[in-house]
C-alpha cells in the first residue's frame, strides 16, 4: 500500500489571514450579486483574489519588505518575546535601501498622517497591513514624493480599529523607542 501524501501546503486554511481574506472575498462576491457589477467592486474582487493566492501559493510563511525610498520607513513586525506591549505587533526601522529579513514577519508599514494645506485637509496615521507571504515594495513617486507599494493593501487600518500601534505622528511613534527591523544581509 502506498500513503497518500500529507498536503503541508494546506496549513493557510487555518491562517487568520487566510480566514479574513476568504469571508471579505465571499461577502464581496454577495454584494456583486445585490450590487451588481460596479468598478469599485471589481477592484476589491480582484484585489482579494490576488491576496488568497498569495496566502495559498507563497513558499514563505513571513511578508518581506524592502524599502526602496530615500527615507527610513516604520514596519510592523512581531514584538519580542520580553515586551510588555498590549498591542498584536511592533514598529520598527527599514532603513532606505534596506530589505527585512526572510525569516523575520514584516505585518504591514506605518503611514504617517499629514497637516492640512490649502488644497486638502488633514490626513490621520493609519497602518498599510500585508498578507502572510506577501513580497512589498516601498518606492518614492518622483512627482508627489508620496510613498508607493507593488501591492495593495491586506486591510488599511486607522487608529483604535485593530490591536496595532498607530501613534499620532511621527514623533511620538519616534518617542515609543523603536529598534530597527531585522535585516536581510
Amino acid at each position: 500500500m502506498i500513503a497518500q501524501p500529507s498536503w503541508a501546503g494546506k496549513k493557510y486554511t487555518a491562517d487568520p489571514d487566510y480566514i479574513e481574506v476568504t469571508k471579505a472575498l465571499e461577502s464581496t462576491l454577495e454584494n456583486q450579486q445585490t450590487q451588481g457589477n460596479t468598478p469599485e467592486i471589481k477592484q476589491e474582487i480582484s484585489e482579494l483574489k490576488f491576496q488568497k493566492y498569495i496566502l495559498e501559493n507563497s513558499e514563505d510563511s513571513y511578508g518581506v519588505c524592502r524599502n526602496e525610498t530615500d527615507k527610513t520607513l516604520l514596519v510592523y513586525g512581531e514584538k519580542p518575546k520580553k515586551s510588555t506591549s498590549t498591542y498584536d505587533n511592533e514598529l520598527y526601522l527599514l532603513p532606505s535601501g534596506a530589505e527585512t529579513d526572510d525569516e523575520w514577519n514584516c505585518e504591514g508599514v506605518y503611514i504617517p498622517g499629514q497637516a492640512a494645506t490649502e488644497e486638502q485637509g488633514a490626513t490621520l496615521p493609519k497602518a498599510f497591513k500585508i498578507v502572510h507571504g506577501t513580497h512589498l515594495v516601498a518606492t518614492s513617486n518622483l512627482q508627489t514624493g508620496e510613498i508607493e507599494f507593488n501591492v495593495p493593501p491586506a486591510k488599511v487600518i486607522q487608529a483604535g480599529e485593530d490591536n496595532w500601534f498607530i501613534p499620532e505622528n511621527l514623533q511620538a511613534a519616534l518617542d515609543a523607542g523603536i529598534i530597527t527591523a531585522k535585516i536581510d544581509d
